[in-house]
């Protein structure tokens, strides 16, 4: 389960690049910054939960708890790649890479995280796969 759940999260990267690349191409310069940086955030929330749905069943999560241990494991992915990535190969000052937490400036990129770790979850249980709710 666990090389499929990184295999996977792999290909979810690669949704958000394409997704990222689709945002600063062709809606942000239609939207602007901030209503662009919604359209993508939401559009990547779909495109992690989609994913998600079409291979839960490959992944294989018996209970609740090895759904959101793939979860955690996708959250750790993500974060550790954004900053780390950001950070260090990118050269991105944290504060920039922080920014787009911020709420009150409109960002809501929150919600990624947020629904990377809750999706093989919320889909396992919705596809009626996990033993112990």
């Amino acid at each position: 389960m666990w090389w499929k759940a990184i295999l996977l999260w792999f290909a979810l990267m690669l949704l958000a690049i394409g997704n990222g690349t689709v945002r600063i191409k062709l809606i942000i310069p239609y939207t602007g910054l901030t209503t662009g940086l919604a359209i993508s955030t939401i559009m990547l929330c779909i495109l992690i939960l989609f994913a998600t749905w079409l291979s839960i069943r490959w992944l294989g999560p018996a209970t609740a708890s090895q759904a959101w241990s793939i979860g955690l494991l996708w959250l750790a992915m993500t974060l550790g790649f954004e900053f780390g990535a950001g950070h260090f190969l990118f050269k991105k000052p944290w504060s920039e890479l922080l920014l787009d937490y911020d709420i009150s400036q409109g960002r809501i990129w929150v919600l990624v995280p947020v629904v990377t770790v809750m999706a093989p979850w919320l889909i396992a249980k919705a596809r009626g796969m996990l033993a112990d709710g």
